[in-house]
């Protein structure tokens, strides 16, 4: 993408009014650069932008129903328009770094601090209240911004009103550093405009702990004059890009890095982060001449250019279904028990047989976009949906959010018993989630198929309990061996093989007539028993706590756990058996035709079509223990029968 080249002269003070202040320190004791820059560059100029957006829309004004409207440009500028550069030139040549990355980052700050035409990103809001209490610099007030932004560390305003504090973004006190992240010379600045009018410039620079004029310094540098012993920002009379004219903030960040430098990733992020502050209008986003609205996002997600237009493709980036769900899909409300209350959240949710992958954004009330969320063993379905709580959602969401505000979890929690609810309620919106997955999923794939039980004759309750038992935890294996499992099917030993008995029922079979299943004898023909011998294969049943099936209108999705036992999960190769089971647990050896029923098999591990043969599917793959298939269905297939699985390795 070419961008317009934008050299912009500013305004230079005095030179003496030029300075960045470090603080002194006797010593130097930590000699590495603030380890928070490196997780924040990672995360790219989508990083970036999610985390300046969101101290805007945390910065709108209580009485006003504007939207906010923030202007990001992209452009050049020339080094020497940089307030205070000289000094800083002075501080970088006087860096010693005293292990690999240190001596690697600061040489990389010196090659790029002698660029005469650099690179620059700018985010400045409207409709915001900006920063208070500027003019009074680092006064250590908790009723002036200025000062906790520009100079305090890991520090989060709060604001007086709960309601208002527990809709905000931020919380962390670490996404300020965002911005030095994305320079190379890890500089930003910030101009300020307050409701008096009054403007004022600040900025801060992250280095290391250094030597400079025979004293030792702090990393942190800030833009600022000293007025005693505290930093106070100069009055704002510098121009081009470094100027704020209307009330609220502007970020200004000289030496972009240069992978930062990507307008349509920027676009991107907007869209993906707060699609639903954008559509319900509270949030304008102006990116260089582009300007991103309520009337323009769905063009800008139907674009091609921006976002992958493929639902069948859409495994990784959601943006244009979660803008369609939310658009078009009516929300009803689930509700989340957590101890003595209940959370409520609105749910739009909207399934599609043509997403491949299903997701839920999780909102906060700003229309911020926290993650896309997955519920547990069920990422594969075709679903989408966008998760919206109120205030009280909002606070217990805020409580879970990583320092990034991309994940909830519990991860971060030190509180034994706080930690333990976040993991409840976790794991209670993941199955209030799957009500709702289950029952699309019913919905749009009713069962076709009939069976008539009323010739089905019943044996005690006790019996069926027994053979059901005896059907579901037992894996046979040919060597004479059997793996007995637990209810769940996750654990599993080894004991030794029960005595076979007669079966009940022996002396008057099923006859096939009466159930609709023809049967077959199992013995080999002569000509394979030579064959049979030689190759022999140990056959494992599979719990059925271990199978995942879902049917769709014309496919069906199976995936097998075989990390339950060492012995099968090893295996890198496999063959597959499947046996009809009948509502008493018997089961019909042999009697289902593979060929007959499905039109071709894809195996997804490795997107290979498998060999289907009468009585199993050949040569399929086992990966990291799973075996994952795809199977196109024929227009006759009986969509009511329930099968054993069996494994051959």
């Amino acid at each position: 993408m070419t961008y317009k080249t934008l050299i912009i002269e500013v305004h230079n003070l005095n030179a003496t009014d030029n300075q960045w202040q470090f603080s002194q320190i006797p010593n130097i004791e930590e000699s590495n650069f603030n380890k928070i820059l490196e997780r924040f560059y990672s995360l790219g100029v989508a990083g970036l932008t999610r985390e300046n957006i969101q101290n805007s829309l945390d910065g709108r004004l209580n009485d006003n129903d504007q939207p906010i409207v923030v202007t990001i440009k992209l452009g050049k500028i020339d080094r020497q328009s940089i307030p205070g550069i000289d000094s800083i030139v002075e501080r970088i040549n006087s860096l010693e770094g005293r292990n690999g990355y240190a001596k690697e980052t600061i040489s990389h700050m010196k090659a790029t601090m002698q660029e005469k035409e650099l690179r620059y990103i700018s985010f400045e809001d409207s409709n915001t209240r900006g920063l208070t209490g500027a003019k009074y610099g680092q006064s250590n007030s908790k009723d002036h911004t200025w000062g906790i932004y520009a100079y305090n560390k890991g520090v989060h305003f709060e604001e007086k009103d709960e309601k208002f504090e527990a809709s905000r973004g931020g919380s962390h006190g670490v996404g300020k550093i965002a911005s030095n992240a994305a320079s190379d010379l890890h500089m930003m600045f910030f101009a300020n405009c307050d409701k008096e009018g009054e403007k004022h410039l600040g900025g801060t620079i992250q280095l290391i702990e250094h030597q400079y004029k025979n004293a030792y310094y702090r990393s942190t540098g800030y833009f600022a004059k000293l007025g005693g012993s505290n930093f106070l920002p100069f009055e704002n009379k510098f121009g081009g890009i470094f100027e704020k004219q209307t009330r609220g903030l502007k970020i200004v960040i000289p030496f972009l890095r240069k992978s930062f430098y990507k307008e349509d990733e920027i676009i991107r992020s907007v869209c993906d982060s707060f699609f639903v502050a954008i559509l319900e209008k509270k949030l304008i986003v102006q990116i260089n001449d582009l300007v991103i609205d309520a009337s323009t996002i769905e063009d800008i997600v139907s674009n091609p250019n921006y976002y992958e237009q493929d639902i069948s493709a859409m495994k990784k980036v959601f943006t244009p279904l979660y803008v369609r769900t939310y658009k078009n899909e009516t929300s009803h409300v689930i509700e989340i028990p957590h101890g003595s209350s209940t959370f409520k959240f609105n749910l739009y949710f909207n399934y599609d047989e043509q997403i491949p992958k299903g997701r839920v954004a999780i909102i906060r009330t700003i229309g911020m976009k926290i993650e896309d969320f997955m519920v547990k063993n069920n990422s594969t379905k075709p679903f989408n949906g966008v998760l919206i709580g109120s205030s009280d959602e909002d606070v217990y969401l805020k409580s879970l959010e990583n320092e990034s505000h991309t994940k909830i979890s519990s991860d971060d929690i030190k509180n034994p018993e706080l930690k333990k609810q976040a993991k409840k309620f976790i794991s209670n919106l993941t199955k209030e989630l799957l009500k709702v997955i289950d029952e699309a999923v019913r919905k749009h794939n009713p069962v076709d198929g009939k069976i008539n039980t009323s010739d089905i004759l019943y044996t005690m309750e006790l019996d069926f309990k027994e053979n059901l038992a005896e059907s579901f935890g037992t894996i046979k294996i040919k060597n004479g061996r059997n793996i007995v499992t637990s209810d769940e099917g996750k654990n599993a030993e080894i004991a030794p093989a029960k005595e076979k008995r007669k079966k009940r029922g022996t002396e008057n079979p099923v006859k096939p007539k009466q159930t609709g299943i023809r049967r077959k004898s199992n013995k080999p023909d002569k000509g394979d028993e030579k064959s049979a011998v030689e190759d022999v294969k140990d056959e494992f049943k599979i719990n059925p706590y271990r199978v995942e099936r879902l049917l769709l209108n014309d496919q069906e999705i199976i995936q097998l756990n075989l990390t339950g036992d060492p012995d099968v999960s090893k295996a890198v190769r496999c063959n597959l058996k499947f046996n009809i089971v009948d509502g008493m647990g018997k089961e019909y050896m042999g009697e289902f035709n593979m060929l007959a029923n499905y039109v071709k098999v894809i195996d997804k591990n490795t997107n290979a079509e498998c060999k289907v043969e009468k009585d199993a599917i050949k040569n399929v793959s086992v990966k990291k223990g799973y075996v994952n298939l795809q199977l196109a269905l024929q227009p006759a297939y009986n969509r009511s029968l329930k099968f054993i699985y069996y494994v051959e390795v």
